[in-house]
């Protein structure tokens, strides 16, 4: 057009701003950050379905000379529990040899959940007796950490054992992606959850401290995970390499504590997310819900501090006042202490590095 122009053109360009370059720098930082998400979650979100064809999955853990541990953390779980061993086993470890070994990590029912385990011959471990010269805290987080010292296998996956409707995709949905894409070191799994209202079952509406507390402050302060589906989900899978040098938080905060720190440590593009369909579960109540989403904002607090060097969390805000109702209809307060405590990574323990055959810390490898 310059070139045609009949009459002389002056160019003029004014420089912006510092406010006005802040902006378009800012805007062009949203617009990759975007980018990037938006190609993680078209690269590293599988289906389940993809993976059904477990001799194929079995040949592939062979090639690479792998081993793989399911734990199954439990809680007085003795309606479900039956069910899952039962369900997994008979496919994925006597089938198929798919996993190499089942262990319920206990935190000491009071119901029959490890009698059932039993019945299936399946190795129990109870959580507060797993390296109890480092005491004990209450909490998932707690048995999942525990779990790494007992557990063997290169890779380790997890699933709830509340699960009504567990189906063995739950277990080879979240290893497929690991077994065929050796850059992966987590997989997540994500799916429907219907909510329980009364005698009926609404077919969304479950999740609601993933999408009212969780996802939202991951696309804050951590927008690289805005695509991750379910940060809260119960069923994962890492490779050992990774998972031993993560620290754990010992209650609700594990999962988020966890993406965190594997996003950290390892980048997006090492992390992905699988459709496991549909997961039906007991729905808990409100105060539950609102104890779990004080302990995630707790952990996303935490993570925020040691990433900008201050703190803004004092003692204080670890107690939360919960608003109870008696069956009159009066309301009073109920002062209850919600803190996540923070177990170091399990390969800084010297009893897992002497089981493992690793090195002394100090003497060669990290640390």
């Amino acid at each position: 057009m310059l070139h045609q122009a009949n009459e002389t053109v002056v160019l003029v360009r004014h420089k912006l701003d510092q406010s006005e370059e802040q902006a378009q720098a800012m805007w062009q930082q949203q617009r990759d950050l975007s980018a990037v998400v938006d190609r993680w979650f078209a690269e590293n979100s599988f289906s389940s379905a993809e993976f059904e064809d477990l001799q194929r999955l079995v040949e592939l853990k062979q090639r690479q000379g792998l081993t793989i541990s399911l734990g199954l953390p439990a809680l007085n779980e003795e309606e479900t529990i039956g069910n899952v061993i039962g369900s997994v086993k008979e496919l994925l470890f006597e089938r198929y040899p798919l996993i190499d070994e089942i262990v319920l990590i206990d935190s000491n029912s009071s119901d029959r959940t490890r009698e059932i385990a039993a019945s299936y011959d399946v190795p129990i471990h109870i959580h507060q007796e797993i390296l109890p010269q480092y005491g004990s805290f209450p909490g998932k987080g707690e048995a999942l950490w525990k779990s790494l010292h007992v557990l063997s296998g290169d890779i380790i996956a997890w699933i709830d054992t509340d699960i009504k409707n567990v189906h063995p995709r739950f277990v080879y949905g979240i290893l497929g992606p690991l077994l065929r894409e050796p850059r992966l070191v987590y997989c997540k799994g994500f799916y429907r959850r219907p909510l329980r209202q009364g005698d009926n079952l609404v077919a969304s509406g479950g999740g609601r401290v993933t999408e009212l507390t969780a996802r939202p402050l991951l696309n804050l302060f951590y927008p690289e995970l805005s695509g991750m589906l379910q940060p809260l989900s119960g069923e994962y899978a890492g490779r050992r390499a990774a998972l031993e040098w993560l620290p754990f938080f010992t209650g609700y905060g594990v999962e988020t504590g966890m993406l965190v720190d594997l996003l950290e440590r390892h980048g997006l593009s090492a992390l992905a997310q699988v459709d496991l369909q549909e997961r039906i579960h007991r729905n808990q109540e409100l105060i539950p819900l609102s104890k779990m989403a004080f302990a995630i904002i707790q952990v996303i607090i935490q993570r925020l501090e040691q990433r900008h060097r201050l703190r803004v969390l004092d003692t204080i805000n670890q107690s939360m006042k919960l608003i109870q109702q008696t069956e009159e209809g009066s309301f009073h307060l109920e002062l209850r202490e919600i803190r996540d405590h923070e177990r170091p990574p399990m390969a800084t323990i010297p009893e897992y590095r002497a089981k493992r055959g690793l090195p002394p810390i100090g003497q060669s490898g990290r640390g």
